[in-house]
């Protein structure tokens, strides 16, 4: 790990200084000093290396070791969490050193400056966005070290994975890629880039570390980690050469330092992806053979760890270099904002031809289409059919997504309420309830093949430890599931928490609508089973609760005295709705036929499935009458015969039938 952060911290020192020059002439700062200087790349380029081992040493104890049978974690796992440990207390305190950093940086100010009066620099750190950033990713790195510390069971190491992964994102959020033009596709694309870099080159380092430390089930672990690294590179060479596209026009590649960084990563990652296609045919393949044989990995991976930590280095001194100027027009108010331009107001054309594609949720549409397909394909050469109505539902969700995403239905819904309610609903209700009709649980639970019994955590052991947490049988009960989904309108639009925002807000908006949604319908109307199971009636209820309550929002708001984020809209100048109460109106009735229809389809298939519940049950109690006799009748007259006197007279007097006629006879002869 020290030859690692010293390489990457060497690099990106001594490329950053080369542009840092350009960049004070070019925002008329003065020379913050040599520490500056030189410590902020360096200083980056330690945190990020040790960012990454933190990432990948979670990701070995999470999924490429297994725990033993008790759900603790093993010593390869432990040995790994203890790692992230490690990694996250030095991950945090370089943000920690890089917020006076990054204020000195900004600022052209000597560190001395900058802590000569403590109060203007706690200020000054909620003031500038990027120290701000480095505080918030200090707090989350020092929760991931905390929790590594106190953890041993194995089903807390995802969550802490992902809250590692979490930790790079106040990174992805601002810089080059939250500024200027097309911010929304260099968020998103840095975003991916971060994330698939982080698993894979953190990854690759705690193999090498655990294959240091003699560690087991290297042949499994080499395995499943050549298979997400083959899915990281691409997922990191598609999303690097967007961002790059973003900042700088093809034409200039080759002009100017920040060109020649861009080429210099692209020849790094030809090399790194020319290295894991020899793991993946050399080293995996010796590993399979003799789980003992380590030569061949141990020198590949050893050299493509050296190249991915010069590779950190490279994008650290890339973020400190300004990009080409060429020819910029001056950008308009709503480029400033929206990171694009409109040819003109939403008409149905626009809204159908004028495409921005989403590269996370768009992405994320094509993508859950294609897992599907092939999951319907696998069950399908098995002999086990699959019903085509549960494909179509599913693929028209995904299509939904899609088009209220990246069509032009996603392009201008942060520029117009009337466009924007619409597609909200439309994630919330109508994307959901397809996508839970397509049962895509109860594919994957039968498209996944199952391990041998002595075989290692797989995917099905995964997702059977979800399905039976706390947290998920909280969330998917009805009355949490429906209090998410309906008050989640309310409180955004009635209670003025929706303001048009930031692309990260309007992007976390977009996630949280469409993971509400998916829950409600799942636990109401989903035909795979939830980790509670609830009755007919009260999923009907619950449909019907959200049903009218979504009514009453939308008559609520189309009725509002007020224009919600009025100032947002406002300020964009578009000279599209000059009233923003009739736009808003028109938000509302749109939004009645995209979400209140497919409520109401949601309602009659709760009650349809609740009549179809009554009639199983009762065919069932007829085929038990049919065979054993009507046994609840047959208590029911014994006990009305036992309230009744004169039925009990007259069962004894017929009992004293017998006796009585042999008396009568005897004396007739």
């Amino acid at each position: 790990m020290v030859s690692w952060t010293a390489g990457a911290a060497l690099v990106a020192a001594a490329l950053a200084a080369v542009s840092s020059s350009e960049v004070l002439r070019l925002l008329g700062l003065p020379d913050p000093g040599v520490i500056t200087r030189y410590g902020l790349p360096a200083a980056t380029a330690i945190g990020e290396v040790a960012a990454v081992v933190m990432i990948g040493s979670l990701l070995v104890a999470a999924v490429l070791v297994p725990p033993q049978r008790s759900g603790v974690l093993d010593v390869d796992g432990y040995r790994a969490v203890r790692t992230a440990s490690a990694a996250a207390a030095l991950w945090a305190g370089s943000a920690l050193v890089l917020i006076p950093l990054s204020l000195s940086d900004t600022s052209g100010q000597p560190l001395s400056t900058v802590f000569a009066d403590p109060l203007q620099f706690v200020d000054s750190v909620g003031q500038i966005e990027t120290s701000t950033a480095w505080l918030w990713t200090a707090c989350l790195a020092a929760v991931v070290g905390l929790g590594c510390r106190l953890v041993l069971q194995h089903r807390w190491t995802p969550v802490l994975l992902v809250m590692a992964v979490g930790s790079l994102m106040p990174r992805a959020l601002t810089g080059h890629s939250a500024g200027g033009g097309s911010h929304d596709l260099a968020t998103n694309s840095l975003i991916l880039h971060l994330v698939s870099a982080g698993l894979w080159v953190g990854g690759l380092a705690a193999l090498v570390l655990h294959t240091v430390r003699g560690g087991g089930h290297l042949d499994v672990a080499t395995r499943r980690f050549s298979a997400l690294a083959t899915v990281a590179f691409v997922v990191m060479a598609a999303s690097g050469t967007i961002n790059a596209l973003v900042r700088v026009p093809l034409g200039e590649f080759l002009s100017g330092p920040y060109g020649f960084l861009i080429l210099a990563k692209v020849a790094a990652l030809g090399v790194v992806g020319w290295l894991g296609w020899r793991q993946r045919t050399v080293a995996v393949t010796a590993l399979a053979a003799d789980p003992f044989d380590r030569r061949a990995f141990i020198l590949l991976a050893a050299i493509e760890s050296a190249v991915l930590t010069a590779t950190i280095g490279l994008g650290v001194a890339l973020g400190r270099t300004p990009p080409p100027q060429g020819e910029r027009r001056e950008p308009s108010l709503v480029d400033e904002v929206l990171g694009y331009g409109f040819d003109g107001a939403p008409t149905l054309g626009r809204l159908i031809t004028e495409w921005r594609f989403d590269l996370l949720l768009g992405t994320a549409a094509v993508v859950l289409a294609a897992l599907y397909l092939l999951g319907v394909r696998r069950l399908r050469a098995t002999g086990r059919p699959w019903p085509v109505r549960r494909t179509a539902c599913w693929l028209l969700g995904c299509v939904v997504l899609l088009l209220v995403t990246s069509s032009g239905i996603g392009r201008y819904a942060p520029a117009a309420f009337s466009v924007h309610l619409p597609s909200s609903a439309a994630l919330a209700i109508a994307v959901p309830l397809c996508l839970v009709l397509g049962a895509p649980l109860t594919l994957a639970a039968r498209a996944v093949r199952p391990g041998p019994a002595d075989a290692v955590t797989g995917a099905r052991d995964w997702m059977r430890a979800i399905f039976t947490t706390t947290a998920l049988r909280w969330v998917t009960h009805p009355v949490v599931a429906t209090a998410l989904f309906v008050g989640t309108f309310y409180l955004l639009y009635l209670g003025g928490l929706y303001d048009g925002g930031s692309y990260p807000g309007r992007m976390v908006l977009n996630i949280w609508l469409l993971a509400v949604g998916l829950v409600f319908f799942w636990v109401t109307v989903g035909i795979d089973p939830v980790p509670v199971p609830q009755g007919p009636l009260t999923r009907v209820g619950a449909v019907a609760v959200a049903l009218v309550g979504y009514a009453f929002f939308l008559v609520a708001l189309i009725m509002a005295d007020f224009v919600i984020a009025a100032e947002f809209y406002s300020s964009l100048q578009l000279g599209w709705f000059d009233d923003l109460a009739a736009d808003q109106r028109l938000g509302g009735s749109l939004a009645w036929a995209v979400g209140e229809l497919p409520l109401l389809l949601a309602t009659m298939l709760a009650i349809v499935r609740w009549g179809s519940v009554e009639n199983r049950r009762d065919r069932k109690r007829d085929d038990k009458v049919d065979r054993e006799g009507d046994l609840e009748l047959a208590a029911y007259n014994a006990m009305l015969d036992g309230l009744n006197p004169n039925t009990r007279i007259s069962a004894e007097a017929n009992e004293d039938f017998p006796e009585r006629d042999h008396k009568r006879q005897r004396e007739v002869e």
